[in-house]
């Protein structure tokens, strides 16, 4: 034991050191999410409150392939630069913000061509007419959105995850006031209801792609990567490269973001207090896997730059480093969840004892999954360091779509165990992935080819 805590320990802080400020990053992200909710939440109550969280999952289920597939970047960039491929790095960052692009125009407009079709979910029509107005608002934000996620892969591939970190804060800030100025409408500000929330979002979305991009560009840390004579290098192979792996990657994270999406619409056909209980309780799920996801970022990160490096034995080291990080993290949030789950509820809403109980009864069931949730996501991302994404999808796709899905809509309708059910069929899909997916990353790591730098099939 002790020889182990010698050997791993260094590997164990720079996981950790690397992780912090993506964790901090990717927290401030779902808490945008999280703002909306408890302001919408306070202030228009539980009706708004199911709205506002059915649109934003759907929108980010829209944006989610985009989203999950961006972050290969980060990979490749920390792999080019353990080689010293300066201009690899430059052709990857103007690769990255080209994809970002297309994808923005083709979730974009799905995005909007589901609001415009909301009918399809079953919902009562009072929650479809806001949630569908509220999603318009959120389409037009994916543009800045992924900008803002192509060009942090450049800092975070370079180890410079603070600066993302800062932003983030920065935009949550203002989503913040934004929430409180234009939901009720104080002083010169317009009172929106909820679309001021919606507006909120879009305008802290356009703060973050904007000031990504200027530090990037005028940051000295960065000089060394924009050298006049990169700009005439064709991009042309690099965005093949990303979207070869961006697409089945995105899909990867797709499958489980559509997951928890389409959970949100079966609960919401068991009744609006069901429906604003889950939005709560998968909020609160939702920060805990954020929060791993950065640890997950970090595996693919350091699991990259060993690539580069050559180094079977650094995979295996930052792998395990990640994995053992996620479990401590991750069992101190299910003794949270189960143990203060009607605290975090009162956080949400105090006027509805029905909601409340519900949603309490539903964090207990988000406790024993957070174990789950945090290694299939470290595996997953240390896997997309060794940049193998098609296997994982298949998994991913088994796990949600033939086993959560199902099971969660014959526990809830056919056993009758109502959202409860839902909950417990999601937890039966993440076990799953979890298991297949981290007997996938050990696997390979025994097959890396340290000449070319690559995986064997």
């Amino acid at each position: 034991m002790l020889q182990f805590l010698r050997t791993y320990r260094p590997e164990f802080i720079d996981t950790f050191r690397l992780s912090v400020p993506i964790v901090i990053a990717q927290l401030g992200v779902v808490l945008m999410g999280v703002t909306d909710n408890l302001f919408v939440g306070r202030l228009l109550g539980a009706v708004p409150l199911g709205a506002a969280g059915l649109a934003n999952s759907l929108s980010f289920l829209m944006s989610s392939i985009g989203v999950g597939g961006l972050t290969v970047v980060a990979a490749l960039v920390a792999k080019s630069n353990s080689q010293s491929d300066v201009a690899a790095v430059n052709r990857l960052f103007r690769g990255g913000l080209r994809v970002a692009g297309l994808f923005s125009l083709v979730f974009g407009g799905l995005s909007v061509l589901l609001a415009f079709n909301f009918g399809l979910f079953g919902q009562t029509a009072e929650v479809t007419a806001l949630a569908r107005d509220f999603m318009l608002i959120l389409s037009a934000s994916l543009v800045p959105l992924l900008v803002f996620v192509a060009a942090r892969q450049l800092a975070d591939g370079l180890r410079f995850p603070r600066v993302a970190m800062a932003i983030t804060l920065s935009a949550l800030i203002l989503n913040a006031l934004f929430n409180y100025l234009l939901i009720k409408g104080v002083g010169p500000f317009p009172e929106l209801g909820l679309m001021g929330s919606a507006t909120a979002t879009l305008l802290s979305r356009l703060f973050m792609a904007v000031a990504m991009l200027a530090y990037i560009y005028r940051s000295s840390r960065f000089k060394i990567y924009f050298n006049s004579a990169f700009a005439s290098l064709s991009v042309a192979d690099e965005v093949k490269t990303i979207l070869k792996l961006a697409v089945p990657g995105g899909l990867t994270f797709f499958f489980e973001v559509a997951t928890f999406s389409l959970a949100v619409v079966i609960v919401g056909w068991l009744g609006e207090d069901r429906l604003a209980a889950h939005q709560i309780a998968i909020n609160l799920a939702s920060v805990t896997y954020m929060m791993a996801t950065g640890i997950s970022s970090a595996a693919a990160i350091r699991v990259g730059g060993a690539v580069g490096r050559a180094s079977r034995e650094g995979v295996f080291r930052a792998g395990v480093s990640a994995f053992l990080l996620a479990i401590s993290f991750m069992s101190l949030a299910a003794i949270l969840f189960l143990s203060a789950n009607e605290w975090l509820v009162s956080l949400y809403i105090r006027d509805n004892p029905a909601v409340m109980q519900i949603a309490a009864s539903l964090v207990i069931v988000g406790g024993f999954f957070q174990l789950s949730d945090g290694v299939q996501v470290v595996a997953l991302g240390s896997l997309r360091g060794l940049s193998d994404v098609n296997i994982p999808t298949i998994i991913t796709l088994f796990a949600y779509w033939v086993v959560a899905l199902p099971l969660s809509y014959v526990l809830a309708f056919t056993f009758r165990l109502d959202a409860i059910g839902v909950w417990i069929g999601l937890l039966s899909g993440l076990s799953l992935a979890a298991v297949f997916l981290t007997i996938r990353f050990f696997r390979r790591v025994n097959r890396i080819d340290l000449i070319n730098r690559s995986i064997i099939q």
